[in-house]
């Protein structure tokens, strides 16, 4: 079992910046895949980014491609979703997800899910 908690969502205007952190606790960290998505009101769960267990393979979706950037700190359980030049579209609760499978961008390849975190961004 894995507990993820995420965090450092909130408001920001247009251009700005935000980081997400998503802390892990439970069954090895280090195993597992993580990944990132989000959802906006009356929309189905978008894929944002993946990192495997090692960070040598990371995947984005091609609306955040540039501009946001995910890593993650196995001695610290941390998985983090740096979020620059952000834009009213991106407004949407964000969710990490934790995968015992290779890196994918379909829901379905992750067993455990944080509460989510809002991030708005503000026109």
């Amino acid at each position: 079992q894995v507990q993820l908690v995420e965090s450092g969502g909130g408001l920001v205007q247009a251009g700005g910046s935000l980081r997400l952190s998503c802390a892990a606790s439970g069954r090895t960290f280090s195993w597992y895949v993580y990944g990132w998505f989000r959802q906006a009101p009356g929309k189905e769960p978008e894929f944002v980014a993946a990192i495997s267990w090692s960070s040598d393979t990371i995947r984005y979706s091609d609306s955040v491609k540039g501009r946001f950037t995910i890593s993650r700190d196995n001695a610290k359980n941390t998985v983090y979703l740096q979020m620059n030049s952000l834009k009213p579209e991106d407004t949407a609760v964000y969710y990490c997800a934790a995968g015992a499978s290779t890196i994918g961008i379909s829901t379905t390849r992750y067993d455990y899910w944080g509460q989510g975190t809002q991030v708005t961004v503000s026109s």
